[in-house]
């Protein structure tokens, strides 16, 4: 049966024959199609292969979008694309059919390698992306990998070497390019960079420079954003000469298609407030209860504010759910999180910039912006979250007096103009003395806002633009009341040197750092600082957790110069009390409280009795009789059952223990007939040994094994040496008797009574 399903060398080739006369038709439709005369609606119109074709529809994806429609075939015909559209417009779909028509036409297979790489800035987006591919792709024979920071490295690099098309973060590419044995970029097709201003900053600048290292010069670029970075450099950078603009103005020696609009949709609505630095944290939380039936995302400028807003406005429940999302949380929480934002209806999320360009959230109702962003091309990727598709949105920037006049007006040049909003002083609420209780009952809570408070203030300063933001006229006290900290803490700006530095650092692979600090032989430079773990880093900073406080009095005292055999040191040196560490007193004036005081009965009657716990072997402490839980009971069985197990389980407990007794009973009565037995032998010989009625003395014989008994034997001792000598007279004696008989001492009772027999018989 297989033989006959099987195609013959003939048919294979015919088959093949017509795969290929389908790919040149499908090249001179491409090369053919005129964007500019045939304006097509739907992904049916457009020259595309029946596997695509087929993902689309499967995925719902029918009738092209502006950018799609003016993007697609400029990159089918082979052109380089710089391209820029507004959020929301289906830039994804623009880049991913392209690539897949591709690899399509050049008859891709597993054996061929890389064909295409997908580089985002962040992974949210990448995982994004990558689900869209699935979904488009799933009519195609091609194989999809997803490298991201925050995944297992070793089973990505098992797997990386037969994947087609490669989608992920910079920092993860570059490692596997240097590292993974399999993966072979020589024979790369296309290169896509969504969100390309991004990947083209001084953040990603030296990692994308080493990632076009390894790519071959000869291949299709294609650069999606919804702002789009027109320097020069950077198009060099990339090897783009000859490219196609697409809603961007010309630059360079590329040709203009399509004009420049608006980067935001116009189902949007912009609105802005003028807002003080300290009262920004009451007006945020009196726009989250004001809205409980929207799905809203609060954008802050740093990962600390983000946290410590969320602790805080978490604690003091405005009555919708909440969620955090920032980049210096584990993959796993930013995926959940993600995953349970999308698919919620009502809630409020607070996010710095991690989420800021090109994902996807439905249905987003309001975009709010506590801190001012860095430029206007970060304040159109914001308030992109929401009126996606068209669908509608609003958006709400929250501008400090300082900031409000520069900021708009650079708004103005994008052709953005918001509208202004004035603030109900009745919806207002002032959570300040809420913030201060918070931050006095729990001190892990005090140390986030000296965190936020230092970090926003690190912000404004490492800002270019210094029109906008001003330095020099932040408010810092009344903005550390308003985080309710008693006062500013004190900051220590680093020069702009050390930050850029930090910033190149951040978006570096940790293993090329590492390789980055070995010389030639694969030793640690002299230079290089020695790996320092988590608890290294946590007990070296101050003023952060009341651990680290209590080590560093621990420590404060240790210098270099003490010993190391030495086991005891000084905590304290200074013993005497000051007032503040005197215990305050409380004298009770009533009667009934100072009998109270005295009585420590009454005392504990107060504070409850006392419990006794026990530790297992897990060091968890648990009182000595627990309650058992009822639904642990009845997993047991009845409550029948157990009784008559537990009546068994007891009386064979019982039965054990008699055995037990009845042993040690038999054992104890056998020795006190061995004692019995020998006391009696000593009474027999104590007595005439000659008696012819031994069961009389054995009659008369007082049992008692106690010590009296003992002494009596001990006093009779020189009575029977005397006895003995006048009834046992020796041969040789001349006063001996005719009749007396000459025997040995007896020893035992079967001697007595051999002896008895003797003396009877004779």
């Amino acid at each position: 049966m297989a033989k006959k399903n099987r195609m013959n060398t003939a048919q294979r080739k015919q088959l093949r024959n017509k795969e290929n006369e389908y790919i040149e038709e499908l090249n001179k439709r491409t090369q053919e199609y005129d964007p500019k005369l045939q304006r097509a609606t739907f992904f049916k119109d457009l020259p595309l292969c029946r596997n695509v074709l087929k993902g689309l529809s499967a995925s719902a994806f029918v009738k092209l979008t502006a950018i799609q429609r003016e993007s697609i075939p400029v990159s089918l015909q082979g052109h380089d694309v710089l391209a820029a559209a507004k959020t929301g417009s289906g830039k994804t779909l623009a880049f991913l059919v392209p690539v897949l028509e591709k690899l399509y036409r050049e008859r891709w297979t597993e054996f061929d390698g890389l064909g295409a790489l997908i580089i985002s800035p962040t992974r949210e987006l990448a995982m994004q992306i990558y689900e869209v591919l699935v979904k488009v792709g799933s009519q195609c024979s091609f194989s999809a990998g997803l490298v991201i920071g925050g995944k297992d490295v070793k089973y990505e690099s098992e797997r990386i070497s037969k994947i087609n098309i490669l989608i992920g973060t910079p920092g993860r590419i570059l490692q596997h390019l240097d590292q993974a044995v399999g993966l072979n970029a020589s024979n790369l097709q296309m290169l896509v960079l969504d969100e390309a201003d991004r990947c083209l900053d001084m953040g990603f600048k030296k990692t994308l420079d080493a990632i076009v290292g390894n790519l071959p010069p000869m291949r299709q670029t294609l650069l999606f954003s919804a702002t789009q970075s027109a320097s020069l450099a950077d198009l060099a950078r990339l090897s783009l000469t000859d490219y196609k603009n697409i809603g961007t103005l010309e630059t360079g020696s590329g040709q203009q298609v399509g004009a420049a609009n608006p980067a935001t949709p116009d189902t949007l609505q912009q609105y802005y407030i003028d807002v003080s630095l300290p009262d920004k944290l009451d007006i945020l939380f009196s726009f989250i209860k004001s809205h409980l039936k929207s799905k809203m995302i609060v954008f802050l400028s740093s990962g600390k504010q983000v946290h410590f807003i969320y602790e805080t406005f978490r604690k003091m429940q405005p009555g919708i759910s909440l969620m955090h999302l920032h980049g210096r949380q584990k993959q796993t929480a930013r995926t959940d999180t993600l995953d349970k934002f999308v698919r919620a209806q009502q809630v409020c999320l607070f996010a710095t910039d991690v989420v800021a360009r090109g994902i996807d959230f439905p249905a987003v109702d309001w975009v709010v912006q506590v801190d001012c962003p860095e430029d206007a091309d970060t304040y159109i990727h914001r308030v992109g979250r929401s009126a996606r598709y068209g669908k509608k949105g609003k958006a709400l920037i929250m501008l400090t007096p300082q900031e409000m006049d520069p900021f708009l007006s650079r708004l103005k040049t994008k052709k953005i103009e918001p509208e202004k909003l004035n603030i109900k002083q009745s919806k207002k609420k002032s959570i300040k003395p809420q913030l201060q209780s918070l931050l006095f009952k729990d001190p892990e809570l005090k140390y986030l806002a000296q965190k936020a408070f230092i970090s926003y203030i690190r912000s404004i300063y490492v800002q270019k633009d210094k029109e906008v933001f001003k330095f020099n006229e932040i408010p810092t006290e009344e903005f550390a009341n308003s985080l309710g900290l008693p006062g500013a803490p004190k900051i220590k700006i680093k020069g702009m040197k050390a930050i850029t530095r930090a910033k190149e650092l951040k978006n570096s692979p940790r293993s090329l750092l590492n390789l980055a600090k070995t010389n030639e032989m694969g030793e640690l430079e002299e230079e290089s600082k020695p790996v320092r773990t988590k608890y290294d880093k946590m007990f070296g900073r101050k003023n952060q957790t009341v651990l680290s406080e209590h080590y560093m009095n621990i420590t404060k005292h240790q210098t270099a110069e003490d010993d190391e055999d030495d086991f005891m040191t000084v905590k304290r040196t200074n013993h005497i009390l000051n007032e503040q560490e005197l215990p305050q007193l409380v004298v009770p004036t009533s009667k009934r409280g100072q009998k109270k005081a005295l009585s420590k009965k009454a005392s504990l009657a107060a504070k409850g009795n006392p419990t006794k716990m026990v530790f297992d072997d897990d060091g968890n402490s648990h009182p000595v009789y627990e309650l058992e839980d009822e639904e642990d009971f009845q997993m047991r069985g009845s409550a029948e059952s157990q009784k008559r197990e537990f009546l068994k389980k007891e009386t064979d407990v019982l039965s054990k223990g008699d055995k037990i007794d009845k042993q040690v009973a038999k054992e104890r009565d056998k020795k006190r007939r061995e004692r019995g037995s020998k006391h009696l032998e000593e009474r027999w010989r104590r007595t005439c040994p000659g008696s012819e009625e031994p069961a009389v003395i054995l009659g008369t014989g007082d049992l008692d094994l106690d010590m009296n008994a003992a002494d009596e034997s001990d006093r009779e001792e020189p009575a029977r040496k005397s006895r003995k000598k006048s009834n046992f007279k020796s041969a040789e004696s001349p006063e001996e008797d005719n009749n007396a008989i000459e025997v040995e001492e007896p020893q035992t009772l079967e001697d007595l009574e051999s002896l008895t027999a003797r003396l009877i018989q004779g």
